[in-house]
Order: C-alpha cells, then sequence, then structure tokens
C-alpha cells in the first residue's frame, strides 16, 4: 500500500518542466494546457492527438509527466507507455479515460502509471492528482507478485539497486551529490555502490 509523504511544495511542482499530454480532444488538450501554465509559465508542453505523434514526440525528447488518454484513434495508451519505457529519466504517467476498464487499469499500473483520472475531469482533481503523483513513491507490490519464481531474491534486490541509481544518476544529469539526495543516502554510499558495481561487472 503506498504510504502520503509530505506535500508538495511550489518548487518542486516548478521541476516538472517538461510535459507530453497525449489527448484527441482538443479542448481537453487546451484545457489541460492552461491548468499546466497556470502553475508555471515556465513548463514546456507538447500536445499530441495521437498515439504515432506521441511515439514521435518520445523519441525526440524525454518529458518529466506524461498526461495520457488510454484510447486514441489510432491505437492506445499501451503502446504510447512502451515507447516510453526505455527513457531515461523515467516520466512520470498519470492515465485519463472515460471508459477503461478495471483490467485495463492494472494493466496500466503494471506499465508504470502513477495514477489513472476517470473522465470527466475537474482541474482540482487534475491539481490534486499531480501533487499526489509528484509526492508518493511509486507502488512496487505488484511488480514483486510478478517476479515470484521468476526471480531469486538476492538478483532481484541487486537489479533493483542497480536500477534505482542508474534512474537518480539520469535525474541529477550525473551529479552524485544529487542522485545521493534521491535515493536518501550518503554520497560515500553512492560512491561505494558504483564501485562495487563496477567490480562486479
Amino acid at each position: 500500500m503506498r504510504q502520503r509523504t509530505e506535500r508538495v511544495t511550489a518548487k518542486e511542482m516548478v521541476g516538472l518542466r517538461k510535459v507530453l499530454i497525449v489527448e484527441d480532444s482538443a479542448r481537453l488538450r487546451r484545457a489541460l494546457r492552461s491548468a499546466l501554465l497556470a502553475r508555471s509559465s515556465e513548463m514546456q508542453i507538447t500536445d499530441c492527438a495521437t498515439a504515432q505523434s506521441a511515439r514521435d514526440a518520445l523519441a525526440r525528447e524525454t518529458p518529466d509527466l506524461l498526461l495520457l488518454d488510454v484510447h486514441l484513434p489510432d491505437g492506445s495508451a499501451f503502446e504510447v507507455l512502451d515507447a516510453a519505457r526505455p527513457l531515461r529519466p523515467t516520466p512520470i504517467a498519470i492515465a485519463m479515460s472515460g471508459k477503461a476498464s478495471a483490467d485495463e487499469a492494472f494493466r496500466l499500473a503494471r506499465l508504470g502509471v502513477s495514477i489513472y483520472l476517470p473522465k470527466p475531469l475537474d482541474l482540482t482533481t487534475l491539481n490534486t492528482t499531480l501533487e499526489q503523483a509528484l509526492a508518493e513513491p511509486p507502488d512496487l507490490e505488484v511488480h514483486v507478485r510478478s517476479a515470484v519464481g521468476k526471480i531469486a531474491v538476492k538478483d532481484a534486490e541487486r537489479l533493483v539497486r542497480s536500477t534505482m541509481v542508474d534512474e537518480a544518476l539520469a535525474r541529477s544529469a550525473g551529479n552524485l551529490r544529487g542522485a545521493a539526495r534521491l535515493l536518501n543516502v550518503s554520497r560515500e554510499l553512492l560512491q561505494h555502490i558504483l564501485r562495487s558495481r563496477r567490480s562486479e561487472g
């Protein structure tokens, strides 16, 4: 179960510099753009109406946040999330739909979607959701459960540690102090982890 952490500050919200909106309704795209720019006029917002245009946008640049309609004219959110999966740092993903099934919501969560928003949505809900997505840690339980029988505990621990270190380094542009802060460890411990990994590899 997810645990609520402290409230997101305005400075942290401004840290969302690049946003990709994938929504086939032009009206909703405009509303989402306006709501995000009201939080920070410095945000770079790209919007797309199709899965293909979203994949093209992801090939050009890595967003900090992905606001994604589940059902698109030429495909679905799943194809867009597949294209986003290799990106580093991994974008925060929020899915939106007026008719996603429980199975689709479960699959979205397995692909890294932080929060699922039912439509129609209002801007107050959107703002609350953004704060929640930034403040809460990802729910790892479903991934851990699915790994049972497929990977040894020791290998899983090593994979999680390595992935978190790589992600923190990507988010901090290779800065060790920044990565250590994200991981909530000392810089010395992070250096030790990196040295150990090099010697293992």
